[in-house]
């Protein structure tokens, strides 16, 4: 399906609320569903990613009402699905829920198949492979890929020293930690996402954090919980992106998870238009462990462009398309390294965005964990968002702000994350439409 986007003829302004954080959704969804009891979710992003998470759920025996953003999950024992577990275009609801069902003491010696779309089945998947046959897992795959195939065991606890900091493998290992005897600790080489450690609480378990790491004790049995999910910073970074290139503009988002082990890319933004985005937490929004607030975005005359720190990366990892999308407008050369991770998301991010750039007049320079992106004037034409969500927003953000039409062909991946994200950008006096 094609996008088609129009330059910005005026300002943009007008406040709008950004979806629920499609991170703490996919978790509420699998800990409500692992959970005895209840559980009510508020806020839950009903995008096609984390409604197959939900699913998957269900598929193993959860019972759940959906009413517009509000869930309930009645959870409890598991059971063995009939069908395989299609997770679609979900990275983060395969590898947790690899990791939660490993050693699910109401499935030892079940045998389950986790798949998804084509996408999903080019990712990585010995990244929580390899940790977790260490605590006795049983998991098959071809090549490192899905399907996996998972035969239920008993795990034990082990230490694990990750060499890339990854959320999404250190909360696989953490939720197996919890079906496992003993304790289960995660080293990491730097900071990753901590909404698994923010949101175990509620249900019951109480990981312990360290200085370079996190551990869990097993087993346990997580217990309801009522969660209320933040909106989405990653999805905000669109909103934002696109006030701060349009001249003259002026917005408010919010309420905003503001948490700090993801404000890579405020800082980022902060470096290229310093003054521009303020942040301000509200103590009385704030969701569980999670901090919320709002953010206030206004032009600057111009971006400028910056070399990003390779330890702000972890921190700002799924904004990449829309830094390297600001960069392209941006006055000078904005240089990216450490973001070799970039090549594993739905697509190879950095490949994919330069050659879009490129058909937009961008030069772009790629290396094998960065790319130099020179700021410039922006060309319309037609792009492809090359099966990733985030780049179809990114590029059509940054048609905003160029001297013709851009159309974005692929443009339908945009539902697995923000499926308002037109309608949004319209309320904020964009020109886009569907062809």
């Amino acid at each position: 399906m094609r996008l088609q986007v129009e330059p910005a003829s005026a300002a943009l302004g007008g406040r709008v609320q950004p979806p629920g954080d499609k991170s703490v959704s996919h978790r509420a969804a699998l800990f409500g569903g692992l959970a005895e009891g209840t559980t009510r979710i508020h806020g839950f992003l009903e995008a096609e990613d984390t409604l197959a998470t939900l699913h998957a759920m269900q598929a193993l025996g959860a019972e759940v009402r959906r009413d517009g953003g509000e869930i309930e999950i009645r959870g409890g024992e598991l059971r063995a699905p009939e069908t395989v577990l299609d997770l679609g275009n979900a990275g983060t609801g395969i590898r947790l829920l690899a990791g939660a069902l490993a050693g699910h003491r109401s499935l030892i010696g079940q045998r389950l198949v986790l798949t998804g779309d084509a996408s999903l089945q080019k990712r990585p998947m010995g990244r929580i492979i390899r940790p977790l046959a260490r605590m006795g897992a049983q998991i098959e795959a071809d090549q490192g890929r899905a399907p996996l195939t998972v035969r239920v065991s008993t795990l034990h606890g082990c230490e694990h020293e990750l060499e890339i900091a990854s959320a999404q493998v250190k909360s696989a290992i953490l939720l197996a930690g919890l079906q496992a005897d003993g304790r289960t600790s995660v080293i990491e080489p730097g900071p990753s996402r901590d909404h698994t450690e923010r949101l175990l609480p509620a249900f019951g378990a109480q990981p312990e954090r360290f200085d370079g790491g996190v551990a869990v004790s097993g087993p346990v049995t997580l217990q309801a919980a009522e969660v209320t999910v933040p909106g989405d910073l990653s999805s905000a970074a669109f909103l934002v992106a696109a006030a701060l290139l349009v001249p003259d503009s002026a917005i408010e988002l919010g309420p905003v998870g503001l948490n700090p082990t993801r404000d890579g890319f405020l800082r980022i933004v902060e470096a290229m238009a310093p003054g521009r985005v303020q942040s301000a937490i509200d103590s009385q929004a704030s969701a569980g462990d999670e901090p919320v607030g709002t953010l206030t975005v206004r032009a600057p005359d111009r971006l400028q462009a910056i070399d990003i720190p390779a330890d702000w990366v972890p921190l700002a990892i799924d904004e990449f398309p829309i830094v390297m999308a600001m960069a392209a407008a941006a006055e000078g050369v904005t240089r990216i390294r450490g973001a070799a991770e970039l090549r594993v998301k739905e697509s190879d991010r950095l490949a994919v965005m330069a050659e879009q750039l490129g058909r937009l007049g961008v030069r772009v320079d790629e290396y094998p964990d960065g790319a130099d992106v020179y700021g410039g004037a922006v060309n319309g034409g037609v792009v492809d968002a090359g099966g990733d969500h985030r780049i179809a927003m990114s590029l059509a953000v940054l048609a905003l702000v160029a001297n013709g039409p851009v159309a974005i062909d692929g443009a339908e991946w945009i539902r697995t994350s923000y499926p308002g994200f037109v309608d949004d950008l319209a309320a904020l006096g964009a020109r886009a439409v569907w062809a």
